[in-house]
């Protein structure tokens, strides 16, 4: 039986954030709000929850996933980062983007690109998933839930409940999402190129 926990999208409750990261690192796939749409993730070294996500969107293996985390000195020990590229990201973050690195050991292979190597790196600006990151620890694997078929991400919280309370375990609902993905940006080059423009204002990059 899937859980939802109501959180207060500006001052999460310490008690139900501390339950969903002790579940995050106990195996459980959990859906909380970002500074985009909704997503769906779990603990990095996670397979058989990686396998869940993958069968819940119906991904293919050439679809990159995305890691979480608190912040940019945690991003650094799973990404390679370029000085022009720290800059960037520095005076970016936290906020509504996905940043293509280079991915370092710290990666598990199956959640990098398989010939580039490479990750997609997040910072999320909302105090509801960064209070997670920071119970949990460490980052956590993420992509956004949207379900096969859909165009757009679902935004309603308890539409999200009704529709994937079989295939997850947890869904936080922190208020209405966002129907936006993040902007996409790949910094594993030498100057940065904007692949998708989302919510995250993509001139800096340009």
């Amino acid at each position: 039986m899937t859980d939802i926990f109501r959180i207060h999208p500006e001052t999460p409750q310490k008690r139900l954030i501390k339950q969903a990261a002790d579940r995050i690192r106990g195996g459980e796939v959990v859906v909380y709000p970002t500074d985009a749409a909704y997503a769906v993730g779990c603990a990095l070294e996670n397979k058989r929850g990686l396998d869940r996500i993958v069968q819940l969107r119906q991904l293919d293996e050439k679809h990159e996933f995305t890691i979480l985390c608190r912040d940019l000195s945690e991003l650094a020990n799973y990404a390679k980062v370029e000085n022009w590229a720290f800059r960037l990201l520095k005076a970016n973050t936290p906020g509504a983007y996905t940043f293509i690195l280079k991915a370092t050991g710290e990666v598990p292979r199956r959640l990098m690109h398989a010939k580039k190597k490479t990750i997609g790196m997040r910072v999320p600006d909302n105090n509801v998933v960064q209070a997670l990151l920071e119970e949990v620890g460490e980052p956590i694997m993420s992509t956004t839930l949207l379900l096969p078929g859909e165009e757009y991400p679902l935004i309603d919280p308890e539409e999200v409940y009704q529709r994937v309370s079989k295939q997850v375990d947890l869904v936080l609902d922190g208020g209405w999402g966002e129907m936006e993905t993040t902007t996409v940006i790949d910094l594993e080059g030498d100057s940065p190129i904007v692949i998708r423009e989302g919510k995250g204002d993509p001139s800096p990059f340009l």
